[in-house]
This record gives C-alpha cells, sequence and structure tokens, in this order.
C-alpha cells in the first residue's frame, strides 16, 4: 500500500486521528497485527502531550447519544450501551461530564466484552484517580480500542498476505 491508501484503510484505527497511521507508516513493512499496533502505539507514545491530549479528547463520552464514528457506536453497542435505562443513562451521562471536568478528556474504556455494570464500576473507581494517573491509564485504554479495531480491521488469514 502507499500512504495514502495505507490511511485510508488505517487512519480511524485511533479515533479521529489518522495522523497516528500516518507516522506509523513510515516503519512498515509490518509482519503482523501485532507489529502495526505496536508502531502505531509507539508514535502516539513519541507524541506531544498535546497530540496525546487531542487523541484523548477525539473520543466521545460512553453511552453518549451524539454523533460518533462507526467503530464506536459498534463498540458501544456491543458493550449495551445503547439500552440503559433511563435512570442509568442519566447517571453515565453526570459521571461522564464529572470525568471530563476533572481531568480534561472523555473516560476511555474498552468496552469489548465489557458489559455496563464493569464500565460503570470502572468509571466510578477511574474518577477517584490522580491526574497523571489517569491521562496514562486513558492512553492504554485508547491501545486497547485500536487493538481491537485493529483485530476487527485484519483477519488473521489475511495477515499473510
Amino acid at each position: 500500500m502507499d500512504r495514502e491508501a495505507f490511511v485510508a484503510a488505517f487512519g480511524g484505527i485511533f479515533e479521529e486521528s489518522s495522523w497516528v497511521a500516518r507516522r506509523a507508516w513510515d516503519s512498515r513493512p509490518f509482519d503482523s497485527r501485532e507489529a502495526l499496533h505496536r508502531a502505531m502505539t509507539q508514535q502516539v507514545e513519541s507524541a506531544a502531550r498535546e497530540e496525546q491530549l487531542a487523541l484523548l479528547r477525539a473520543h466521545p463520552d460512553l453511552g453518549a447519544r451524539a454523533r460518533m464514528s462507526a467503530a464506536s457506536t459498534r463498540e458501544q453497542q456491543g458493550a449495551g450501551l445503547d439500552q440503559l435505562t433511563a435512570e442509568e443513562y442519566a447517571d453515565l451521562k453526570a459521571r461522564n461530564r464529572a470525568y471530563r471536568d476533572k481531568f480534561g478528556f472523555p473516560f476511555l474504556f474498552a468496552v469489548n466484552a465489557a458489559g455496563k455494570n464493569e464500565i460503570m464500576e470502572a468509571l466510578r473507581r477511574r474518577a477517584s484517580a490522580d491526574s497523571e494517573t489517569e491521562f496514562l491509564e486513558a492512553l492504554v485504554q485508547a491501545y486497547r480500542i485500536a487493538w481491537f479495531r485493529l483485530e476487527s480491521a485484519i483477519r488473521p488469514e489475511e495477515e499473510s498476505r
């Protein structure tokens, strides 16, 4: 793939942050999904703090009923966040707002294989963290989300191509 095709294929792996794929392209060739994920993660790790913060801020609030990427919509539906009761939705919305006000970015949680109770517990627990600890945890969650998206984008049988 040339750079343009690569960015078109993998630019959405990190939410609304195609710069990650654009920079990772220079590390090709990639012999596996793991190698591609590692190269992309390294680009985020070496990015300026402002770029990292922008990447975190590009994610939608969990349970948001606003416009979000197709990948975020699928992930949140899979966790049942599209089926919250009115009370659960109000609680999640209030906790998301408090979290965002405290840390300056949305609560990130790789929701694959998680249910709403696990997500709410993580939100309650992590809301009490200090800013630096939570910033680093949010990046870890962004890396996990990216991994799940790469797994969906590149099937094992396609890796050897």
